[in-house]
C-alpha cells in the first residue's frame, strides 16, 4: 500500500491516516507509534504533540470512522423515506457497506476495545450514530399497541447486533468462516423474521 505521508501541515490528520492504514494492515494492537510515525514521514517525537499514546490516536480514528458512519446511516435513513419499513431496512444495508468501505475505521470502533467513553467527542458522535437507527425504529413500530411495543432502543439495539454479528461472521473474511448465504440476503432475511414476529410485516411479505 502507498505511503499516505504527511501533507500541507496536516500532521494529525496524517498520523490518523497512517493509523488506520495499519489497523487494516495489522490489527489495533499490532502495530506502535514509530511505525505511525514512520509512516506519515515524521519523528516519533511528533506524535505526541498530538496525541498522548497509541490509545488517543486510535480514539481519534473511531471517531472520525462514526462521524462518517453517523452521516452513512443517515443518508440511508433518508434515501428510504416515506416508507418507515424502507428506511429501517436501509439502515442495516449501510451499516454492511459502511464495514465494506471503510475497514481500519470499522475496526477502530468496534474491534480496539476503545472504550466509546473515552472521550466526549467520540460518545456523542456514537450517541448519534444510534440515534439515526433509533428513530427508524421508533416511527416503525409507532403503530403496534403501546403495551406490546419494544422500547426504541431495544429495537434498534437488536437490529444493531444483528448487522453487527453479520458483518463479523459472514463480511470480514472471519478465518474458517464460509458465509452460507450473502452477507447482504442473511442480513436482510433476519431482520424480516424480527419485523414478522412483531407484526410490522405481513407473513408472506
Amino acid at each position: 500500500m502507498p505511503k499516505r505521508g504527511y501533507h500541507h501541515g496536516n500532521l494529525r490528520q496524517a498520523l490518523v491516516e497512517s493509523a488506520l492504514t495499519l489497523i487494516e494492515e495489522k490489527g489495533p494492537t499490532g502495530f506502535t507509534l514509530s511505525e505511525a510515525a514512520k509512516l506519515a514521514g515524521v519523528t516519533p517525537a511528533a506524535v505526541y504533540r498530538h496525541f498522548a499514546g497509541r490509545e488517543d490516536l486510535i480514539a481519534e480514528a473511531a471517531r472520525q470512522g462514526y462521524e462518517i458512519f453517523a452521516d452513512v446511516m443517515q443518508y440511508a435513513y433518508d434515501s428510504g423515506q416515506p416508507s418507515a419499513l424502507a428506511a429501517f431496512e436501509a439502515t442495516g444495508r449501510a451499516y454492511l457497506a459502511f464495514a465494506r468501505k471503510y475497514p481500519g475505521h470499522y475496526i477502530a470502533m468496534f474491534e480496539s476495545g476503545i472504550s466509546v467513553q473515552h472521550s466526549p467527542e467520540l460518545a456523542a458522535v456514537s450517541a448519534k450514530a444510534r440515534g439515526v437507527l433509533e428513530r427508524a425504529a421508533t416511527e416503525l413500530s409507532e403503530h403496534i399497541p403501546p403495551e406490546k411495543r419494544p422500547p426504541p432502543a431495544m429495537f434498534s439495539a437488536h437490529i444493531w447486533a444483528m448487522s453487527h454479528g453479520v458483518v463479523e461472521l459472514f463480511a470480514r473474511n472471519s478465518p474458517g468462516t464460509q458465509a452460507p448465504f450473502p452477507p447482504e440476503d442473511l442480513l436482510e432475511t433476519g431482520i424480516g423474521v424480527y419485523l414478522r414476529g412483531l407484526g410490522l410485516i405481513e407473513p408472506d411479505s
